[in-house]
């Protein structure tokens, strides 16, 4: 019996890294938690072993390398040689440019992109010897457009996609077999909103529409187990990444009228957690936020990246339909002439 494959997955202990953890366990891998909050890797734990599956959680600050490096070392004493690795942890500020201080900004990067060189540098170090592996970088809509009020997040999201192209060049030189991907998420219901850092007078919200962290999960463990090089998620990020391609004047102006109001949510009086921006927050806080509401946890576009043999067949077949109604059409009405 060959033995399981080990993955692990950075901010594992919550919102969109929490779903991608079960996601992985429910696909028979053995799974590593990278997470700074304590109680959150605990829960995180029991739920992969409740799944029959082996874990390890390692409480790590992603924007420290040499613990990013120690836990990659402790994983595969523990679990054995990683197959894949999910840059996925983060954390955000919510307010304009001029009023975020230095500190906050700075950090915010250290997490949200330095993490991701950091674990890739890690992951690299002992995939690229065996010329085996994955790496996957959650990316985002907004590693193609920046939006107000997130400007470090939107940076690194930018950087994030420059800095995996330069990656995937120096392997395709190599010829290795190792890969890197990335997938581009659209706004989810996560806790990422309730533990935020911000100044905005009501409470954030991800930009509607909003996806649950479970479609998006699966598509991220799919990729994992059929590298693509680029998956974009959700009809959101689609029209995002390429309305600002083919219009960013328009974008610009769109976000200009609309993009801070649209995400504060007057009606939403949850209370918000403290920050976890410089430091966890106590507890476990699960997959979820608190627009289980107004959160889709069905979508077509994400159907169709999943299921892409079915799609391209439906194409092709309505393709043909059309063609073969548009010829019976003109052929009717030439015999008529």
């Amino acid at each position: 019996m060959s033995a399981a494959r080990v993955a692990v997955v950075t901010g594992g202990s919550a919102g969109l890294g929490r779903a991608i953890v079960r996601e992985f366990a429910d696909r028979g891998w053995d799974v590593a938690v990278l997470a700074r909050g304590e109680d959150g890797l605990a829960a995180t734990v029991a739920e992969v072993k409740a799944k029959g599956r082996r874990t390890i959680g390692i409480p790590t600050d992603v924007a420290d390398p040499a613990a990013v490096e120690a836990a990659a070392a402790e994983i595969e004493a523990e679990l054995g040689p990683i197959d894949a690795w999910v840059n996925n942890a983060m954390t955000s500020v919510f307010a304009e440019f001029l009023d975020v201080e230095p500190a906050d900004f700075e950090r915010a990067v250290q997490v949200d992109f330095f993490g991701y060189v950091n674990g890739t540098r890690a992951a690299l170090k002992r995939m690229k010897p065996r010329d085996a592996g994955t790496i996957v970088q959650i990316g985002s809509a907004l590693a193609h457009r920046g939006i107000p009020l997130q400007s470090a997040y939107c940076a690194s999201k930018h950087a994030i996609t420059g800095f995996s192209e330069s990656v995937v060049t120096e392997l395709l030189h190599a010829k290795s077999k190792v890969t890197v991907s990335q997938v581009d998420m659209p706004a989810m219901n996560t806790p990422q909103f309730g533990w935020v850092k911000t100044d905005l007078g009501d409470h954030p919200q991800p930009v509607p529409p909003i996806y649950q962290p479970e479609l998006c999960a699966a598509v991220v463990v799919d990729v994992a187990e059929k590298p693509r090089r680029r998956t974009w998620v959700g009809e959101s990020s689609v029209f995002t990444i390429l309305g600002n391609r083919f219009g960013s004047r328009i974008a610009d102006w769109r976000l200009g009228n609309t993009g801070v109001d649209g995400q504060q949510a007057p009606d939403v009086d949850a209370p918000m957690d403290p920050p976890n921006l410089h430091s966890p927050v106590a507890g476990d806080h699960g997959a979820h936020g608190v627009f289980d509401d107004r959160a889709r946890t069905w979508s077509p576009q994400i159907w169709a990246i999943r299921n892409r043999p079915i799609a391209y067949a439906g194409a092709a077949v309505t393709a043909v339909a059309g063609i073969a109604a548009t010829v019976a059409h003109f052929a009717y009405h030439s015999k008529r002439r």
